[in-house]
């Protein structure tokens, strides 16, 4: 007997002579012996399933560009667009210290006042040598008419009435730094000395600032300040005046940047400045720039790696490319592409695990740039 498998079965043997005892424990075995061929037989016979391939799924998002305002939000600290800080010229003892901190004090107010005994006296002698160098010189000149005296004569006595006019005017300025006068409109908002004290020269004894204009210095990245002006409008809250937004306007953008942050400084005033504004606050200024053209993608689109930016393409065999590219400003959920991609290609936002250049791939929300 044969199977379809091309094993033959041979065939059971009688047993007459065998005790019935042997034959019951031999048919058992033959018959699962048999089954075994017959199952392995069906198993050979059956043809392979086909290995069925699930496409990579993919998300993906065309390039576009459009016309976008740029919107920072930058920290500052407010500070007096006007501040003096007062030094003391001259070295001596404080005898008048009007004014604390606080205090309102008008252009050309005293506000301090050093000892002058030293320099009275040392004027006085400058004085008196100038008018001695007047009377010689005077004297000379009549003997000068009647050729009296010499010409180098009369030359040493004009210079020496220069000489003592020059050493009185010296002493007179002197004399002035003892009483210094504000040179602003403004309130006192640093007293770094008393009276009775001795200060050095150039030694800082009071600042004044003008509170009726506040501003503050904000640090913009290199990529922003060409879409600002002088005069653009921002939009200003002081933490301490809890949610209120304040107009303010760019005064001044300055024309440098740091070499190592790459950060320009512009300048914000407040004017006029909101009640209980002082300076010293933290303030939080909205940067709205000019709108200007960009191609942008969704921002997780963007991949890094140790070496560069990249972006994942759809190209037009429906298959993953890898593409460098180098990236802008970020604006909320978009990136900014400045180099890499062109307008209305489709870059992959979701599905990069196990993803690799080349790959086949099915984009399950292809979207259409707008038109």
């Amino acid at each position: 007997m044969s199977t379809d498998c091309g094993i033959r079965l041979k065939k059971i043997p009688d047993f007459p002579r065998m005790r019935t005892g042997r034959v019951r424990l031999w048919t058992p075995l033959l018959v699962l012996l048999g089954l075994t061929a017959i199952a392995g037989c069906e198993r050979q016979a059956a043809p392979p399933k086909a290995k069925s391939e699930r496409p990579h799924l993919v998300e993906t998002a065309p390039v576009v560009s459009d016309s976008l305002n740029v919107v920072r939000t930058r920290t500052g600290t407010l500070r007096a667009r006007r501040e003096v800080k007062i030094y003391a010229q001259e070295e001596g003892r404080v005898t008048a210290l009007p004014f604390y901190e606080g205090d309102r004090v008008s252009e050309g107010d005293v506000v301090v006042r050093l000892d002058d005994t030293l320099l009275r006296v040392q004027l006085a002698r400058a004085t008196a040598t100038r008018k001695q160098a007047q009377q010689d010189l005077q004297r000379l000149k009549e003997l000068r008419a009647r050729k009296l005296v010499s010409e180098d004569e009369y030359a040493r006595a004009l210079t020496q009435l220069e000489v003592a006019e020059a050493d009185e005017q010296v002493l007179q300025t002197r004399h002035g730094y003892t009483t210094i006068s504000t040179p602003i409109d403004g309130l006192v908002i640093e007293r770094l000395s008393e009276p009775g004290s001795l200060v050095q020269r150039l030694q800082h004894v009071l600042t004044i600032a003008d509170p009726s204009s506040l501003m503050t210095e904000l640090p913009v990245s290199e990529l922003i300040l060409p879409d600002l002006r002088v005069g653009d409008a921002a939009r200003v809250r002081i933490d301490a005046l809890g949610d209120q937004v304040f107009e303010g306007r760019i005064t001044r953008i300055h024309p440098s940047l740091d070499p190592v942050t790459r950060r320009g400084t512009i300048e914000v005033e407040l004017n006029p400045v909101p009640e209980g504004a002082v300076p010293g606050q933290l303030c939080r200024v909205e940067l709205t720039t000019h709108a200007s053209r960009r191609k942008v993608i969704p921002f997780v689109a963007l991949r890094r790696d140790e070496t560069s930016e990249y972006v994942y393409i759809l190209d037009e065999e429906s298959r993953a490319q890898r593409v460098n590219v180098n990236s802008g400003l970020r604006l909320a959920e978009l990136i900014e592409i400045t180099e890499g991609l062109e307008e209305g290609q489709q870059v992959i936002t979701k599905g990069f695990l196990d993803l690799m250049p080349g790959m086949p791939v099915k984009p399950v929300n292809l979207v259409s740039p707008p038109a």
